[in-house]
């Protein structure tokens, strides 16, 4: 039966049949067939339309600061991890670095089809659309290239927003840079756990390792780790996540062997290995014992080399400096400093005892390298002024070595208008104690705080020694017969000679009579130097502490070794060498006759026993210690007077204890290397009125004299060995 025509007038054609004319009730508001594709065809037009403008509109941010910052890596002198510096975990390295192996491990556990996709995994968004559609939280279903973009201009937000930009950035980051660059930046800003952000810094954190010498197991691991960094960290020490990692581990070898980068042979022998345990991880809370010292020094010394390393520039990261720092004796010297101190110092007892500080340099003669410091208690002892770097602590005795090789190199103006006339070791000086001292014109010093408005120089103890050669004055520390050289060889060629052999002039004091017998006041690491020149037979090298610093993965200049130059003749040297072995053999260094072996050195005591020091070398080793006591509520030097309840504290003592048991240690297993013999400096001139023959090197006591005694420096023999030894003392340039 036909429908009914309607009734009326005709109605006006529509652009759209909605609500439908041609049916009634509920009917009317289903759309057709037609109307439906039509509304999907034009919500596809206007999706593909809005993603169209917003990928051609978005832009690619720059990078977050967060992703653009690195720490600094500081390494031994063997290649391990010294310390690193810096508030993010990350060392970036070129693709290069990364083992081929290693990165088909990212790979294959992160985004197989990483090489032949655009950016992004259609699979994986629809995995995350269907997780949102389920209320669930949005899931990553991400590339490594999302990951990269993600890690490097995003944030780890799971949110729709920033995952649709995730994903548009992506799309142009992956049609812009090649897929070498985008993991090589993955697999920099990876967090893996450990507080470890990249790949070299991962490596380092749970294997110890360089990137470069990952194996294909490790990278596995690490692989693994990108999944779930929470649980990794801690597969070392709890079962449970050891389990877990190594479950996962196992999937992603398993991965390995689908995308054909392993054989099933391959696999089967990881399998047999087991999985790769990181190595013991507790967290770290800052610079420890020396590390901040050694830290500070190698900082210091690439800022001086490389005028483009700032303090600013180090704090943005990306640094890799690599010192001359020996790990083992650094350890032997800072256990040789605990030793003692536990042994000679009780501060629970003695309250002089605990203020007293130590500081100690040990350098590579042939090299310049320094291969040790103790600078003191470590910055999280709130200790942070390195001891073995810091002026201002007097040398005392141990500058008479310099005198006396200036002497010999350069002679001496013995007689006022006279020309300089040759020194050697055999030449005799006054000894006597309150002796009036001349200079280069014949006039006697002046000194206003005496009496007389004279200098009289003094040693410390009322000895007199008549004319003694100068050896023996330096074997027993006496004092007169070095200031008087000194003004007879000038303070002109003692201050050369000093800067020859590695002091700065900076560290060097004002002309005085004093300053021949150690009112300088050069650190421990420049005066191991000067004896390591001695060592070397006047070859100086100057103390270094950095071999080479990379930056983004790139070597800087300016860190070749520095060059042996000739500061002294080799016969100067030598002989200098000779004399301070008999400082060890009968002088007041016998303490150290306990090493062992073929040594030279020198103590050094000074101004009220404020300080005290023992350097010495061996042909391989040099090593200064210095002792000295400085309240943190009185910044000047104490008196070391009752330390360790000594009434006078010597070089001879504290010190040279330090010293013999870090250079036993340190040479172990060594050979007693012999130094070569002093070559022969000709006919040496005494000092006028000196007497012929010799007197006898016995001294002879005499009347009116005034002075410190030191029983433990006798007059008529030489020390045995031992027995406590002599330092040296200034006091109104008093040195001993």
């Amino acid at each position: 039966m036909s429908r009914p025509a309607r009734s009326g007038a005709p109605q006006k054609k529509r652009w759209i049949d909605y609500p439908r004319r041609s049916r009634t009730g509920p009917r009317r508001w289903l759309p057709s067939l037609r109307q439906l594709l039509a509304l999907f065809l034009l919500l596809l037009g206007g999706t593909a339309a809005a993603v169209g403008y917003a990928y051609a509109t978005v832009t690619i941010p720059d990078p977050n600061p967060t992703a653009l910052l690195q720490n600094n890596v500081y390494y031994w002198s063997d290649g391990t991890v010294l310390a690193t510096d810096g508030s993010v975990n990350r060392q970036n390295v070129s693709l290069s670095q990364v083992p081929a192996d290693v990165r088909w491990d990212f790979v294959a556990a992160e985004n197989a089809s990483f090489y032949t996709d655009p950016g992004i995994d259609p699979q994986g968004i629809l995995r995350a659309v269907v997780h949102m559609a389920a209320g669930d939280s949005v899931q990553s279903g991400s590339t490594i290239t999302q990951q990269f973009v993600k890690n490097t201009y995003l944030d780890q937000s799971q949110t729709v927003s920033r995952k649709f930009k995730e994903l548009l950035i992506s799309t142009k980051i992956g049609a812009g840079m090649t897929k070498e660059q985008i993991i090589q930046g993955y697999l920099n800003t990876c967090f893996f756990g450990r507080q470890a952000n990249g790949i070299q810094a991962a490596a380092r954190m749970y294997y110890d390792l360089p990137v470069e010498r990952l194996d294909v197991s490790r990278g596995a691991f690490l692989a693994a780790a990108v999944n779930e960094p929470s649980l990794f960290q801690y597969a070392d020490s709890d079962p449970a996540a050891r389990a877990k990692a190594e479950a996962r581990w196992s999937w992603v070898l398993d991965r390995m062997v689908k995308t054909g980068k392993l054989t099933t042979q391959q696999r089967a022998r990881y399998a047999a290995a087991g999985l790769p345990v990181p190595r013991r991880w507790t967290p770290g809370s800052g610079f420890t014992g020396e590390t901040g010292y050694l830290v500070q020094l190698a900082r210091s010394y690439a800022e001086t080399h490389d005028p483009t390393i700032t303090d600013s520039g180090l704090s943005r990261g990306g640094y890799q400096i690599h010192t001359t720092f020996d790990r083992k004796k650094t350890a032997e010297l800072t256990r040789a400093v605990a030793t003692v101190r536990k042994q000679r110092l009780d501060p629970a007892h003695r309250s002089v005892d605990r203020d007293v500080q130590v500081g100690a340099a040990s350098v590579e003669p042939t090299t310049g390298r320094i291969l040790a410091v103790y600078g003191g208690p470590g910055f999280d002892h709130a200790h942070y002024s390195n001891n073995a770097d810091t002026s201002g602590v007097p040398v005392g005795s141990t500058f008479k070595p310099i005198v006396l090789a200036a002497a010999l190199q350069h002679g001496a103006v013995l007689q006022p208008g006279k020309s300089q006339e040759p020194i050697t070791p055999a030449s005799k000086f006054n000894g006597d104690d309150g002796i009036k001292i001349k200079d280069h014109q014949g006039n006697y010093v002046a000194d206003p705080k005496d009496p007389t408005g004279l200098l009289h120089q003094h040693n410390d103890t009322p000895q007199s020694w008549g004319y003694i050669p100068l050896r023996k004055a330096m074997e027993q520390s006496v004092n007169t017969p070095y200031v008087q050289l000194g003004e007879d060889v000038g303070y002109g060629n003692v201050a050369r000679t000093a800067q020859n052999l590695g002091l700065r002039p900076g560290s060097l004091a004002a002309p005085s009579a004093g300053f021949y017998i150690g009112t300088s006041t050069p650190s421990a690491i420049r005066m191991a130097g000067v004896y390591a020149t001695f060592a070397a037979e006047g070859m100086q090298t100057s103390p270094y502490s950095v071999t080479k610093v990379t930056h983004n993965g790139s070597a800087l200049s300016g860190f070749t070794a520095p060059a042996p130059v000739r500061a002294l003749p080799a016969a100067v040297a030598g002989n200098v060498t000779d004399v301070l072995r008999g400082v060890i053999a009968r002088g007041t260094g016998t303490r150290a006759q306990a090493l062992g072996r073929t040594a030279a050195g020198k103590t050094g005591t000074t101004d009220d026993y404020r300080s005290a020091w023992f350097i010495g070398y061996t042909p391989q080793l040099a090593t200064s210690v210095v002792l000295f006591r400085e309240d943190s509520n009185h910044p000047q030097l104490q008196s070391l007077s009752g330390v360790g309840g000594l009434r006078k504290v010597f070089g001879g003592d504290i010190p040279t204890e330090i010293w013999t048991q870090y250079m036993r240690d340190a040479l172990a297993g060594r050979p007693d290397a012999p130094f070569p013999a002093p070559a022969a400096l000709g006919h040496g001139t005494d000092e006028p009125g000196a007497p012929s023959p010799s007197p006898s090197a016995a001294p002879v006591k005499r009347s009116g004299k005034t002075g410190k005694s030191d029983k433990r420096a006798t007059a008529t023999a030489a020390p045995t060995p031992g027995a406590p030894a002599t330092g040296s003392k200034c006091h109104r340039h008093k040195c001993r």
